[in-house]
């Protein structure tokens, strides 16, 4: 999918995204281990934060559209060890472009004057019940790869997946593993030798299937 059809997709932001596929959706097993459920709503009131969907081209010949993802740091942070978009909570006064734009310039160097990023909008919030977050996905273009450097302690390694890789019709990988107390099945999509699950997973389909929405409509209109 080239960059021009995503941008013109995003021309007028959607009020409501489409659903991610059900596959991504997290199911509880039983675990004979546990001696109980944990919990896995946040205990308090949902705290504002925001992602930057960075969508840039994979080379200035070729312009299929890429996504700009980062892989957090292990130990003690939060989300360790998973892929995610660069992002977090908002500090006092910020707005969620703000907020995303800081982000990313403090976990993986983004310059976006330099790299000339265009804000295209924010996408419908979502939830995250297990970390407390409402989070804003801020769009975002950028014409060429943007030169991008890990900050070593929170994020480890930042890297570009393509947008198909997230259309309705791209494979899921089913796992079974152990997260936070819970022995859970849930989707995932792989990248090279990552998995994207969880609620950056849930984000990412819901954009493909806005998207290829957007590309059918063309096609039938091409017809």
């Amino acid at each position: 999918m080239r960059l021009e059809e995503v941008r013109a997709r995003f021309a007028v932001m959607p009020r409501e995204l489409p659903k991610a596929p059900a596959a991504l959706l997290p199911i509880v097993l039983p675990n004979p281990e546990a001696a109980e459920l944990p919990r896995r709503e946040w205990p308090g009131e949902r705290r504002p934060a925001a992602v930057l969907v960075l969508f840039h081209p994979d080379t200035p010949r070729d312009q299929e559209a890429q996504v700009v993802l980062i892989e957090r740091s292990t130990g003690p942070h939060r989300h360790a060890g998973q892929i995610a978009f660069p992002g977090g909570a908002l500090e006092q006064g910020e707005s969620a472009v703000e907020a995303a734009l800081r982000e990313a310039r403090e976990e993986i160097g983004l310059d976006a004057e330099s790299a000339g990023v265009v804000v295209a909008g924010l996408l419908p919030p979502i939830a995250v019940p297990v970390s407390g977050f409402i989070v804003d996905q801020v769009v975002a273009f950028a014409g060429a790869p943007p030169s991008l450097v890990p900050d070593g302690h929170e994020v480890s390694a930042v890297f570009s997946a393509p947008v198909t890789a997230f259309l309705p019709d791209a494979p899921i990988e089913m796992i079974t593993a152990e997260r936070d107390g819970f022995r859970l099945r849930y989707g995932a999509y792989r990248i090279g030798e990552r998995l994207v699950w969880g609620a950056t997973a849930g984000m990412l389909g819901r954009i493909g299937a806005f998207l290829a929405t957007g590309r059918d409509q063309h096609e039938r209109r091409r017809r």
